[in-house]
């Protein structure tokens, strides 16, 4: 499977470029089991969550991505979280919820 560079994704998940953020896509890379064969569901995943006002994005504290439910309605949440457990169930991806958040770290693919 083909890598989409890391600028690329980047601006997929809606950053403007520049080389911490690189370094960083990079660290996330490397520390997420399975990345190529899930790097561009994550980004199928952002763009599908949009609807809901939640995202993929860079997490400020640890190497991986973050999934954000903001969704302004209880209907909205629940129709993130939805596609959230479709993602997570059709692409075998393991997640870590923020204790009392409806936030979640992707670790990776799990086999």
């Amino acid at each position: 499977m083909q890598f989409i560079d890391s600028e690329a994704v980047l601006k997929q998940l809606g950053y403007s470029p520049n080389e911490a953020l690189m370094e960083q896509v990079g660290r996330i890379e490397a520390n997420t089991a399975g990345y190529d064969k899930i790097q561009k569901h994550i980004l199928e995943l952002h763009e599908q969550l949009k609807v809901d006002d939640s995202f993929v994005a860079l997490s400020n504290t640890r190497d991986c991505f973050k999934i954000k439910i903001e969704a302004p309605s209880d209907e909205r949440k629940a129709e993130a979280l939805e596609r959230l457990n479709h993602f997570t169930e059709k692409y075998k991806i393991d997640l870590e919820q923020v204790p009392g958040k409806e936030t979640y770290y992707i670790l990776g693919y799990s086999k």
